[in-house]
């Protein structure tokens, strides 16, 4: 297979040229494309830090260490396989998540009708409700693997707002487009209002991994048991605060206690061969960031869900 096509400026260092994500080309033509980056920097959601509006930029230019990168522990060059673009970002709102939302669904939604798979990079979680709209809208109903410290399936966080970033999976099982028996969320931890938060999605059968159940299980098994929920097209939803704080440091809702980032390439990784037809990397806020720990991580993380993608159109 010959190279895929690349930015321009893709012979220069990492610190020059134009920033895209490893160096993709950045283009809307989805012709004969796999994979489309969709930046979404929206952070009007948040109830705690902002800033995440800043993530898909900073993502970026932290993954122009990984331009033509070999996977070592996948055994394959992720664009050497897929055809990925940089498809830049959505047209977000800042005042109103409303008009943001109806965007990133109308605008995503037309990328997942040409036949591309959506990576997309937030933004805070609030733009995973619009993202699973828009795939739903053509897949049905959808499997779910969801990496967080936090349910986000809360009813109401401000007053009588149904959306922000602690309620995407909540409205989402509301409106049907997520099938609660094949949803998994992994490194939920920390304290809640009540003991009755993490009960709403549990009742209807939304399977739960805590860090404690990582720590009694092991990795290994904490996979194993990941996978046996995922039948059919999933979407993977992927909050880096799933890191620990000491990984992780720049985002929303810190919470101590998650997982390495060994340990977050391991789960992702542990996605090979599933039936994956979309996936965001969100809550990545670098203000708060310290060297770029966490954008870092985060284009690593994005990286590492290409690879699985690519093993997957392989056939591996």
């Amino acid at each position: 297979m010959t190279a895929p096509e690349s930015a321009p400026g893709v012979e220069l260092a990492p610190f020059a040229g134009i920033a895209s994500f490893m160096r993709s080309p950045v283009t809307r033509d989805l012709a004969g494309v796999d994979v489309a980056v969709v930046g979404i920097p929206f952070d009007g959601g948040t109830s705690f830090r902002s800033g995440a509006r800043f993530g898909p930029r900073r993502i970026r230019e932290a993954s122009l260490m990984l331009w033509g990168g070999y996977n070592n522990a996948l055994a394959l060059k992720p664009l050497d396989v897929l055809k990925v673009v940089d498809y830049g970002d959505v047209n977000v709102i800042p005042p109103s998540i409303d008009r943001t939302m109806a965007h990133i669904e109308a605008e995503v939604g037309a990328v997942v009708a040409a036949g591309a798979t959506v990576v997309a990079l937030g933004g805070d979680h609030s733009v995973t409700l619009p993202l699973l709209r828009a795939h739903a809208r053509k897949l049905g109903q959808l499997g779910v693997v969801h990496f967080d410290a936090h349910p986000d399936t809360w009813d109401r966080e401000f007053d009588e707002q149904p959306y922000s970033h602690g309620t995407p999976f909540r409205r989402g099982i509301e409106e049907g487009i997520i099938d609660p028996s094949r949803y998994v969320q992994v490194g939920l931890r920390g304290p809640t209002s009540g003991a009755g938060d993490w009960q709403w999605a549990r009742e209807r059968g939304v399977r739960a991994i805590t860090m404690e159940d990582v720590a009694e299980l092991g990795l290994p098994a904490v996979v194993r048991t990941m996978r046996e929920a995922l039948r059919g097209p999933v979407y993977v939803s992927l909050d880096i605060d799933a890191a620990d704080p000491a990984f992780a440091p720049a985002t929303g809702t810190p919470e101590v206690g998650g997982f390495t980032s060994q340990q977050m390439l391991q789960l992702v990784r542990g996605l090979r061969g599933v039936e994956i037809v979309g996936c965001d990397l969100v809550e990545v806020c670098p203000p708060y960031d310290h060297g770029d720990i966490t954008s870092i991580l985060a284009a690593n993380l994005a990286f590492e869900l290409l690879s699985v993608l690519a093993v997957r159109r392989r056939g591996g």
